[in-house]
């Protein structure tokens, strides 16, 4: 398999959103949650999330545990995943903490048109990557794989998500539901409406089911016997 092995993870409330309209941004996990997060985060080579989370959210995307960093280190490793994007206009900040947090690779993928004009605004604080017009997914994770990104977690948001499911490039999908409801029209759901294969005819596999706390962790295997036998996080 010319890609990586990927991990798809988010939280959610019962209705199927990663967020609420607030300003402020929702709550869905707990301690003990993150502490699962930062320990797949550990194991990836490389995290990915979209220009948009970067956007709205600023997240630092480095592994938080001392502990994890160190066995990292001592395994040859950085002590933190590679940071990667995909942005189809270049509108991501340069001095957002996905750029300034940590010291690993990053890399931003967008599409070739307009690739002189994110490299000229990023090409300072990242790799920047042409990927087709549109961009093509294939070609982004090839080129990862290429580069030793064997393990990618993807944190979303939905747009990244609905991209990944519906591409069926998703080995693990890893889904935390928070036990309440956002019942808000507008506010960001895990996935946008698109074709899956993961669909009535093709279901996915549940491979473990875990209670944390209130909330409760499944992860599926989306691809199901289609797999091609490489061992994920689980």
């Amino acid at each position: 398999m010319d890609r990586p092995y990927v991990i798809a993870s988010a939280a959610v409330s019962l209705d199927g959103y990663i967020d609420d309209v607030a300003e402020a941004r929702l709550i869905l996990s707990d301690e003990e949650d993150l502490d699962r997060v930062d320990d797949v985060r550990a194991w990836a080579d490389a995290v990915l999330v979209g220009a948009n989370t970067i956007r709205t959210d600023d997240p630092r995307l480095l592994v938080r545990s001392a502990e994890r960093r160190r066995a990292r280190v001592a395994a040859g490793r950085p002590e933190t995943p590679a940071k990667v994007t995909l942005t189809r206009c270049g509108k991501v900040d340069p001095g957002a903490r996905f750029f300034t947090a940590g010291d690993t690779a990053r890399f931003v993928y967008t599409c070739d048109s307009t690739l002189d004009e994110v490299r000229s605004k990023l090409g300072g604080v990242a790799t920047v990557v042409g990927a087709g017009d549109p961009l093509e997914l294939p070609r982004m994770l090839a080129d990862l794989h290429g580069r030793g990104i064997e393990r990618l977690m993807v944190e979303g948001g939905g747009a990244v998500h609905t991209l990944f499911l519906s591409a069926d490039v998703v080995d693990e999908l890893h889904m935390v539901y928070a036990p309440f409801f956002v019942g808000q029209r507008d506010a960001p759901r895990f996935v946008n409406p698109a074709d899956f294969p993961q669909g009535p005819t093709s279901r996915m596999t549940l491979a473990e089911t875990r209670r944390i706390g209130n909330l409760v962790f499944l992860r599926y295997l989306p691809r199901g016997d289609r797999r091609n036998g490489r061992t994920g996080h689980g």
